[in-house]
């Protein structure tokens, strides 16, 4: 009994979503946490993986989200990462990991060429902002 070779699915880009979004097609977004998570999801063919700040309260047992560290955040990407053959992945970075420009995390090695970020802001009166970027 053969088996045929199983061509590698083409991995979800921001330009991809992009291209749906401009013609009106949906596409969904789960959070995954580790290996396991991020395997069964990419197998579902769900195009965006979003490594949450919520593992805070989900994995390590915090009332809220902000005791996570850029340490915690950058291992759970990592795992999920090696996971996904076809989904985006897109990490939170957690509460006050940035300031004002995420310059700081860039010097750090925090944030390389070819990650993708979400970059999220809370203002005054609870009004918020949110980007997702693939920094270069």
């Amino acid at each position: 009994m053969s088996s045929a070779p199983q061509s590698t699915p083409k991995r979800i880009t921001i330009p991809m979503l992009r291209d749906m979004k401009r013609e009106g097609k949906r596409f969904a977004m789960v959070t995954a946490y580790d290996f396991v998570q991020a395997r069964t999801v990419d197998e579902a063919g769900v195009e965006v993986i979003l490594v949450g700040d919520s593992l805070s309260n989900v994995l390590l047992g915090h009332e809220t989200t902000l005791p996570v560290t850029l340490d915690e955040m950058i291992y759970h990407c990592k795992a999920v990462v090696r996971a996904r053959k076809r989904c985006l992945v897109v990490g939170d970075m957690p509460f006050l990991s940035y300031q004002i420009t995420v310059e700081e995390a860039i010097r750090n090695g925090r944030v390389k060429s070819g990650d993708n970020v979400l970059l999220a802001g809370f203002g005054s009166g609870l009004t918020w902002g949110a980007c997702l970027l693939k920094w270069m």
